[in-house]
């Protein structure tokens, strides 16, 4: 799916960004790159959303969570 695009030189476009916080810039960001798209999907198709992040994806993106992952809207 690609994003809309048809906005993105609108200052509205970008209001959020104004007051976000380093951990959702560090997301926006994260969930962009490719590289993480494609580990992400690969533990989806494996079922392994709901369990701890594997040690290399975890030292990979620098990520930790102390329970389950909610399920993706896609």
């Amino acid at each position: 799916m690609r994003p809309d695009t048809s906005r993105w030189r609108a200052d509205s476009t970008y209001d959020a960004i104004d007051h976000a916080g380093v951990d959702h810039l560090a997301w926006e960001c994260l969930r962009r790159n490719g590289d993480y798209q494609k580990d992400y999907a690969a533990l989806r198709r494996a079922g392994d959303l709901g369990q701890p992040l594997p040690e290399p994806l975890e030292r990979r993106w620098g990520l930790r969570f102390p329970g389950p992952a909610a399920p993706c809207r896609q």
